[in-house]
């Protein structure tokens, strides 16, 4: 493949915007690639500035599950922006996708919009705080809450691709109430809970971690952070961001039966326009201004395009039988993985739940962000070029998910199990 468009795209962007992206992970240097700059999608289709098809797993990093250009999604856009694009005031539209959060996700009773995961995050945990009195945090190594400065803590996601323990700018003392725990370690987050548990104010997870790879949790370690935070009165957030949604209609929750205070939520809620929720309890929720004493806000929050979008989606992905489908995919396509990394003699280790999936280089299995770090990263920078010049567009870090929408059919699985054969096969060869 030539990617000569590509690449003056990226010098030209190289001399005015930091690292020639927008969004770290993007500019491939873990790697050891340029990046690639889209020209349009649809389906389960990339096209890049050269013209180049790829297979893509990336989904804009989670949101399209239904494919890109969903025929639903962009009609409802086109509807709306006949309306406007934006009206700084409040619309029919954010009232019926709030309604359609909460008619999904269990736990939450009252929503509020923002425009960004981050935004949700660093939002509840501020409500948490107001509504506790305390000022303690507890998260866990390897999961990524968004880049506020208290949560750039073993932040997993980008901050690892790039080897970054943190980040400079980030005072000591913005993440002196910040706990970072190994995730899937009970006997750890028990212990901590006896010490300080009267001056947590929450702990945050993702119930299902996307952000070191795919990690699922352990037996037990959901439950014990429930019954943890009831014990000692902290909130229990759920950082749905990425798998509300995605890996069931009512998001990990629904998914092993867990009642959170508090959910974050962005991503699919959008279909693929920037969006952010955050929701829960109403007796939490109405402690937010203007109702409560603890203030957020947001200019483009409730943006009706997002809004529209969003609403499209959620709709779609209500079909019945929609979500068993995307079951049968997303498992077609971890067992061709499989079995192609066996066959080929590499140790590797996949991770699934529902349509997001973990692809190790290492022969796991992996529960924790350390366990994730012994994966083999050179290999995975050699599997991820030699991929993409196959036409699969994978995320360019060992430490992202996977996803799959509902517009993978089975000639694009069985294409992207070939190409991995092909791929892994070559790099046993070379070893």
């Amino acid at each position: 493949m030539k990617h000569d468009r590509s690449s003056e795209l990226y010098t030209a962007a190289l001399d005015i915007i930091p690292g020639g992206v927008n969004s770290p992970v993007r500019a491939c240097r873990s790697v050891d690639s340029d990046p690639l700059f889209i020209h349009s999608a649809q389906g389960c289709t990339l096209t890049d500035a050269d013209g180049n098809d790829y297979i893509d797993y990336i989904g804009s990093w989670g949101p399209m599950i239904l494919g890109h250009r969903h025929p639903a999604v962009t009609e409802a856009i086109g509807r709306v922006l006949k309306r406007g694009t934006s009206f700084g005031a409040p619309t029919d539209l954010e009232i019926e996708l709030a309604r359609l959060v909460i008619e999904a996700v269990p736990s939450v009773e009252m929503v509020r919009m923002v425009n960004s995961g981050t935004e949700a995050t660093m939002s509840a945990i501020r409500l948490a705080r107001g509504v506790t009195g305390r000022d303690t945090i507890v998260k866990f190594d390897g999961c990524y809450h968004g880049h506020a400065d208290t949560l750039l803590v073993e932040a997993g996601s980008g901050v690892a691709t790039l080897n970054i323990p943190g980040s400079p700018g980030v005072p000591a003392s913005f993440v002196a109430d910040t706990l970072s725990l190994p995730y899937n370690d009970i006997a750890c987050v028990e212990k901590v809970m006896a010490e300080r548990g009267d001056k947590i104010a929450c702990i945050i997870v993702e119930p299902v971690a996307g952000n070191m790879g795919l990690v699922r949790p352990v037996e037990g370690f959901l439950e014990a952070l429930r019954s943890l935070t009831a014990r000692h009165g902290s909130l229990l957030i759920f950082d749905e961001v990425m798998t509300g949604f995605r890996v069931a209609h009512g998001g990990a929750q629904s998914r092993y039966g867990i009642d959170p205070d508090l959910t974050c939520l962005g991503k699919v809620i959008g279909g693929g326009l920037p969006v952010g929720a955050y929701g829960g309890k109403r007796r939490f929720m109405e402690q937010i201004a203007p109702q409560g004493g603890v203030y957020q806000a947001g200019t483009l929050s409730g943006n009706p395009l997002a809004m529209a979008a969003g609403i499209a989606t959620l709709q779609e992905i209500a079909r019945p039988g929609f979500y068993e489908a995307l079951e049968e995919k997303s498992a077609r396509l971890a067992a061709g993985l499989q079995r192609a990394a066996d066959n080929a003699g590499i140790p590797v280790s996949i991770d699934r739940e529902g349509s997001m999936m973990g692809l190790f280089f290492t022969a796991g299995p992996v529960r924790s962000f350390e366990d994730a770090k012994t994966s083999d990263l050179e290999r995975f920078s050699t599997y991820y070029k030699k991929m993409r010049e196959e036409g699969i567009y994978l995320a360019p870090s060992q430490f992202e998910a996977l996803f799959v929408s509902a517009a993978h059919d089975d000639e694009a699985i069985d294409r992207t199990v070939t190409a991995a054969e092909k791929v892994l096969s070559e790099i046993a060869r070379e070893a």
